[in-house]
């Protein structure tokens, strides 16, 4: 979901980006117009995280799942160990391409519970190279709601959680996150990476998988996604123009809690995730009459509610609350579900 005033005002640059006459899927990505663009969008991201000297941001394309690969890539060599946390299928996924540049540590797994829960008591070994985790797992539910203590280079996926809440983004080494979120539309992703932590690997790096080449090209190395990186700007401006991040947690508390609240005292409804774990952005649950999801899911699109049917890999339900979302909308389901929980209960 995106704010209805960043829908305005992208669809205003389709047809006339700044009264320059072009639209913003017109305009040179080497144009004075588009490099104010970018450079105000990494400004941005570098005021809100409050990073210190030394940190690059980067919009690169090809999603977190390319970061998967790139991360490695860039930070691992091939006779060295990186630790990794296992919360989930991104986790997995980040692991599995891990593995084709050096050694993985699963220091870190909540499979034995199908990733119900954080893991809170684990060791990293103080050679690993670096240790990788997602902080909200956006299939099954669950969040880090603090950052995991280590003595070695922190890299994180943030793709759903970025900007949700404020922390200390200097203890990351590396962060990474596909935009379309809770920072803009699809397209675009986002790196943010510590300068001292490249050029340590000695296999040799194609150019456009190498983060040392964007960061000399200031993120114009190839053709970037021009109006995604707009659209990531707008949304970073609305985010600032609404109190920041102090007040996007806020916000995310008060849905998430309304929302848990009412899941809580619906016996007709089972939550997934450990309550002290649960995600403030993506909830889970299932129904415990599974012949009554598909009537669920179909009051739910009678009543304009779409995208609550679990992932396909999991299945049950699934509710995302991210940034834009209005608390009014969370009300609506959570009366939807009163009246289904009391006509079926």
């Amino acid at each position: 979901m995106l704010p209805q005033e960043v829908l305005t005002q992208s669809a205003e640059a389709i047809i006339n980006f700044n009264n320059v006459g072009l639209s913003i899927l017109e305009i040179g990505h080497r144009t004075s117009w588009f490099v104010d663009v970018i450079e105000e969008a990494k400004l941005l991201v570098k005021e809100f995280m409050q990073l210190q000297d030394g940190y690059e941001v980067l919009f690169l394309q090809g999603g977190a799942t390319t970061q998967f690969m790139q991360v490695p890539l860039n930070l691992l060599g091939d006779a060295e160990t990186a630790a990794y946390c296992d919360n989930g299928i991104w986790g997995s996924k980040a692991i599995k391409e891990a593995k084709l540049y050096g050694h993985v540590n699963v220091v870190a797994s909540s499979k034995d519970k199908n990733h119900s829960y954080i893991p809170k008591a684990f060791t990293v070994p103080t050679e690993s190279k670096y240790l990788h985790y997602t902080t909200n797992n956006t299939v099954e539910g669950t969040e880090w709601h603090t950052i995991p203590e280590t003595t070695v280079p922190l890299v994180a996926d943030m793709s759903s959680d970025i900007f949700s809440r404020p922390m200390d983004f200097n203890r990351f080494s590396l962060i990474y996150a596909g935009a379309q979120k809770n920072m803009g539309a699809a397209g675009v992703t986002l790196v943010v990476v510590k300068k001292s932590l490249l050029g340590t690997v000695p296999r040799k790096i194609s150019s456009i998988l190498d983060y040392q080449s964007h960061i000399e090209a200031n993120s114009l190395l190839n053709t970037p996604p021009v109006f995604a990186i707009y659209v990531a700007l707008l949304t970073l401006r609305w985010i600032k123009k609404e109190g920041g991040l102090v007040e996007m947690e806020k916000r995310a508390k008060i849905r998430a809690d309304l929302f848990y609240n009412t899941l809580d005292a619906l016996p007709l409804f089972t939550p997934l995730v450990a309550k002290e774990d649960r995600s403030l952005m993506n909830a889970t649950f299932t129904i415990k009459d599974e012949t009554l999801e598909a009537a669920f899911l179909e009051e739910c699109k009678a009543n304009g509610m779409v995208g609550i049917k679990g992932h396909r890999s999991v299945g049950g339900l699934r509710v995302s609350m991210y940034n834009a979302m209005p608390l009014s909308s969370v009300e609506a389901l959570c009366s939807l579900m009163e009246q289904f929980a009391k006509k079926h209960g």
